[in-house]
Protein backbone atom coordinates (compact mmCIF):
# COMPACT_ATOMS: atom_id res chain seq x y z
CA UNK A 1 0.00 0.00 0.00
CA UNK A 2 2.92 1.62 0.10
CA UNK A 3 3.46 2.69 3.68
CA UNK A 4 6.01 1.09 4.56
CA UNK A 5 7.38 -2.53 5.96
CA UNK A 6 5.16 -4.81 7.83
CA UNK A 7 4.21 -3.42 10.81
CA UNK A 8 5.46 -5.49 14.01
CA UNK A 9 3.41 -5.04 17.02
CA UNK A 10 3.99 -4.25 20.85
CA UNK A 11 1.39 -3.60 23.35
CA UNK A 12 1.31 -0.91 24.71
CA UNK A 13 -0.92 1.32 27.05
CA UNK A 14 -3.33 4.41 26.97
CA UNK A 15 -1.95 6.32 30.17
CA UNK A 16 -4.04 9.57 29.35
CA UNK A 17 -6.63 10.77 27.31
CA UNK A 18 -8.38 14.34 27.01
CA UNK A 19 -10.16 16.97 24.36
CA UNK A 20 -7.20 19.19 22.56
CA UNK A 21 -9.64 21.56 21.94
CA UNK A 22 -12.72 23.88 22.58
CA UNK A 23 -14.81 21.91 20.27
CA UNK A 24 -13.80 18.64 21.16
CA UNK A 25 -13.28 17.53 17.62
CA UNK A 26 -10.12 16.31 18.54
CA UNK A 27 -8.76 14.57 21.44
CA UNK A 28 -4.76 14.07 22.97
CA UNK A 29 -3.96 10.84 23.66
CA UNK A 30 -0.80 9.70 25.57
CA UNK A 31 0.32 6.20 25.08
CA UNK A 32 3.31 4.09 26.77
CA UNK A 33 5.33 2.09 24.70
CA UNK A 34 7.89 -0.38 24.59
CA UNK A 35 11.44 1.02 25.29
CA UNK A 36 12.76 -0.34 21.94
CA UNK A 37 10.25 1.16 20.28
CA UNK A 38 10.47 4.75 21.85
CA UNK A 39 14.20 4.56 21.14
CA UNK A 40 13.57 4.07 17.28
CA UNK A 41 12.01 7.58 17.29
CA UNK A 42 14.55 10.07 15.93
CA UNK A 43 13.11 12.31 13.78
CA UNK A 44 9.51 14.68 14.34
CA UNK A 45 7.35 13.89 11.53
CA UNK A 46 7.48 10.19 12.03
CA UNK A 47 4.28 8.12 12.45
CA UNK A 48 3.24 4.63 14.00
CA UNK A 49 0.69 2.35 13.45
CA UNK A 50 -1.70 1.50 16.54
CA UNK A 51 -4.43 -0.71 16.74
CA UNK A 52 -6.81 -2.18 19.52
CA UNK A 53 -6.54 -5.55 17.83
CA UNK A 54 -6.06 -7.56 14.88
CA UNK A 55 -9.69 -7.42 13.77
CA UNK A 56 -9.56 -3.18 13.84
CA UNK A 57 -7.55 -1.62 10.93
CA UNK A 58 -4.94 0.05 12.10
CA UNK A 59 -4.61 4.08 12.25
CA UNK A 60 -1.56 5.87 11.42
CA UNK A 61 -0.41 8.36 13.42
CA UNK A 62 2.13 11.13 13.14
CA UNK A 63 3.87 11.06 16.75
CA UNK A 64 2.64 14.33 18.04
CA UNK A 65 5.51 14.70 21.07
CA UNK A 66 9.06 15.66 20.37
CA UNK A 67 11.69 12.57 20.08
CA UNK A 68 13.08 11.43 23.47
CA UNK A 69 13.72 7.76 24.10
CA UNK A 70 13.69 7.69 27.93
CA UNK A 71 10.62 8.88 28.34
CA UNK A 72 8.81 5.80 26.42
CA UNK A 73 5.62 7.73 25.94
CA UNK A 74 4.09 8.69 22.82
CA UNK A 75 1.55 11.59 22.30
CA UNK A 76 -0.66 11.74 19.49
CA UNK A 77 -3.48 14.39 18.35
CA UNK A 78 -6.38 12.40 16.86
CA UNK A 79 -9.59 13.88 15.05
CA UNK A 80 -12.80 11.97 16.27
CA UNK A 81 -14.78 9.81 13.76
CA UNK A 82 -17.10 6.96 14.14
CA UNK A 83 -14.31 4.70 13.01
CA UNK A 84 -11.92 5.82 16.21
CA UNK A 85 -13.59 5.79 19.08
CA UNK A 86 -11.85 3.13 20.52
CA UNK A 87 -9.00 5.56 20.60
CA UNK A 88 -10.17 8.85 20.24
CA UNK A 89 -13.13 8.68 22.92
CA UNK A 90 -12.33 8.50 26.92
CA UNK A 91 -9.97 5.15 26.29
CA UNK A 92 -7.26 5.35 29.21
CA UNK A 93 -5.94 2.63 30.84
CA UNK A 94 -7.00 0.94 27.30
CA UNK A 95 -4.11 -1.44 26.26
CA UNK A 96 -2.89 -0.83 22.41
CA UNK A 97 -0.94 -2.31 19.97
CA UNK A 98 1.59 -0.03 18.53
CA UNK A 99 3.88 -0.85 15.81
CA UNK A 100 7.15 0.31 15.39
CA UNK A 101 8.26 3.59 14.06
CA UNK A 102 8.02 4.04 10.66
CA UNK A 103 9.14 7.25 8.19
CA UNK A 104 11.34 9.59 7.99
CA UNK A 105 9.95 12.69 9.54
CA UNK A 106 11.11 15.94 8.75
CA UNK A 107 15.11 15.89 7.55
CA UNK A 108 15.64 19.57 9.07
CA UNK A 109 18.96 18.92 10.37
CA UNK A 110 20.05 17.40 7.13
CA UNK A 111 18.06 19.65 4.28
CA UNK A 112 17.61 22.99 6.47
CA UNK A 113 20.98 23.33 7.78
CA UNK A 114 21.73 27.08 6.00
CA UNK A 115 18.01 28.17 7.11
CA UNK A 116 17.46 31.35 8.86
CA UNK A 117 13.25 31.10 9.04
CA UNK A 118 11.36 28.23 8.55
CA UNK A 119 8.05 29.06 7.66
CA UNK A 120 5.54 26.35 8.56
CA UNK A 121 2.14 25.00 7.82
CA UNK A 122 -0.28 22.96 9.36
CA UNK A 123 -3.86 22.03 8.53
CA UNK A 124 -6.37 20.64 11.51
CA UNK A 125 -4.95 17.56 12.86
CA UNK A 126 -1.52 17.95 10.45
CA UNK A 127 -0.40 20.36 13.57
CA UNK A 128 0.21 17.09 15.12
CA UNK A 129 3.96 16.18 13.84
CA UNK A 130 4.64 20.44 13.32
CA UNK A 131 4.46 20.44 17.26
CA UNK A 132 7.30 17.29 17.47
CA UNK A 133 9.18 19.76 15.53
CA UNK A 134 8.64 22.65 17.66
CA UNK A 135 8.81 20.73 21.27
CA UNK A 136 12.33 19.48 19.66
CA UNK A 137 13.78 22.72 19.95
CA UNK A 138 15.63 22.21 16.46
CA UNK A 139 13.18 25.54 14.88
CA UNK A 140 15.00 28.88 16.21
CA UNK A 141 13.17 31.43 14.12
CA UNK A 142 9.79 30.68 11.96
CA UNK A 143 6.04 31.65 11.44
CA UNK A 144 3.15 29.34 12.04
CA UNK A 145 0.33 29.45 9.31
CA UNK A 146 -2.44 26.96 11.36
CA UNK A 147 -5.88 25.98 9.25
CA UNK A 148 -8.95 25.04 11.10
CA UNK A 149 -12.20 26.22 10.42
CA UNK A 150 -13.30 27.87 13.50
CA UNK A 151 -11.37 29.10 16.76
CA UNK A 152 -12.60 26.54 18.70
CA UNK A 153 -11.00 24.49 16.59
CA UNK A 154 -7.15 24.87 17.34
CA UNK A 155 -5.74 22.51 19.29
CA UNK A 156 -2.68 23.19 21.59
CA UNK A 157 -3.54 27.24 22.26
CA UNK A 158 -2.32 26.97 25.95
CA UNK A 159 1.18 26.13 24.27
CA UNK A 160 1.11 29.26 21.94
CA UNK A 161 2.59 31.42 24.25
CA UNK A 162 5.44 28.87 25.02
CA UNK A 163 6.00 28.29 21.29
CA UNK A 164 6.22 32.31 20.41
CA UNK A 165 8.97 32.59 23.03
CA UNK A 166 10.82 29.94 21.72
CA UNK A 167 10.80 32.26 17.93
CA UNK A 168 7.66 30.39 16.55
CA UNK A 169 4.74 33.00 15.88
CA UNK A 170 1.41 31.31 15.25
CA UNK A 171 -0.86 32.57 12.87
CA UNK A 172 -4.42 30.76 12.95
CA UNK A 173 -5.96 31.03 9.68
CA UNK A 174 -9.60 30.58 9.87
CA UNK A 175 -11.96 29.37 7.23
CA UNK A 176 -15.43 29.36 9.07
CA UNK A 177 -14.56 32.47 11.07
CA UNK A 178 -16.99 34.27 13.92
CA UNK A 179 -18.42 37.42 12.89
CA UNK A 180 -15.95 39.08 15.67
CA UNK A 181 -12.61 37.22 14.43
CA UNK A 182 -10.24 40.18 13.65
CA UNK A 183 -7.42 37.39 11.92
CA UNK A 184 -6.21 36.00 9.00
CA UNK A 185 -9.38 33.59 6.97
CA UNK A 186 -9.70 31.41 4.18
CA UNK A 187 -6.79 28.99 3.59
CA UNK A 188 -3.52 28.65 4.99
CA UNK A 189 -2.14 29.40 1.11
CA UNK A 190 -3.97 32.76 0.89
CA UNK A 191 -2.45 33.51 4.44
CA UNK A 192 0.96 32.85 2.50
CA UNK A 193 0.30 34.64 -0.51
CA UNK A 194 -0.96 37.68 1.20
CA UNK A 195 2.45 37.68 3.70
CA UNK A 196 4.63 36.93 1.56
CA UNK A 197 8.24 35.23 1.92
CA UNK A 198 10.85 37.84 2.94
CA UNK A 199 14.03 36.16 2.31
CA UNK A 200 13.43 33.17 -0.41
CA UNK A 201 17.11 32.20 -0.34
CA UNK A 202 17.58 31.66 3.41
CA UNK A 203 13.77 30.15 4.14
CA UNK A 204 12.57 26.84 4.55
CA UNK A 205 9.43 24.90 5.00
CA UNK A 206 7.10 22.40 6.76
CA UNK A 207 4.13 20.62 5.59
CA UNK A 208 1.56 18.40 6.75
CA UNK A 209 -2.40 18.81 5.56
CA UNK A 210 -4.21 17.66 2.94
CA UNK A 211 -2.91 17.04 -0.44
CA UNK A 212 -4.43 20.20 -1.95
CA UNK A 213 -3.36 22.73 0.48
CA UNK A 214 0.22 21.34 0.14
CA UNK A 215 0.33 21.05 -3.27
CA UNK A 216 -0.90 24.95 -2.96
CA UNK A 217 1.59 26.12 -0.46
CA UNK A 218 4.42 24.46 -2.44
CA UNK A 219 3.60 25.91 -5.40
CA UNK A 220 3.60 29.29 -3.19
CA UNK A 221 7.19 29.05 -1.57
CA UNK A 222 8.58 28.18 -5.11
CA UNK A 223 6.92 30.91 -7.18
CA UNK A 224 8.67 32.88 -4.23
CA UNK A 225 11.89 31.61 -4.48
CA UNK A 226 11.84 29.29 -2.15
CA UNK A 227 14.31 26.35 -2.67
CA UNK A 228 12.27 22.94 -3.39
CA UNK A 229 14.56 20.93 -1.60
CA UNK A 230 14.02 22.99 1.40
CA UNK A 231 9.64 22.27 1.38
CA UNK A 232 9.88 19.19 3.72
CA UNK A 233 6.78 17.31 4.21
CA UNK A 234 6.64 13.77 6.66
CA UNK A 235 5.04 11.88 4.26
Amino acid sequence: MGWGPDPIWSDSKIESSESADISKGCTKVTVAVDPKTAGEYLVPGQYVQVRPNEETKPLFLAITSAPEAENARFEFLIKKTDDNTWISADAAAATVQVSQVLGGGFPMQKQLEDVSTVLLFAAGSGIAPIRAAIASGDLQDGRLYYGVRTENDLCFVDEFPAWKKAGIEVVPVLSQPSDGWKGKTGYVQNALEEDGVTDPKTTGALLCGMKDMATAVTEALTGAGVVEDRILTNF
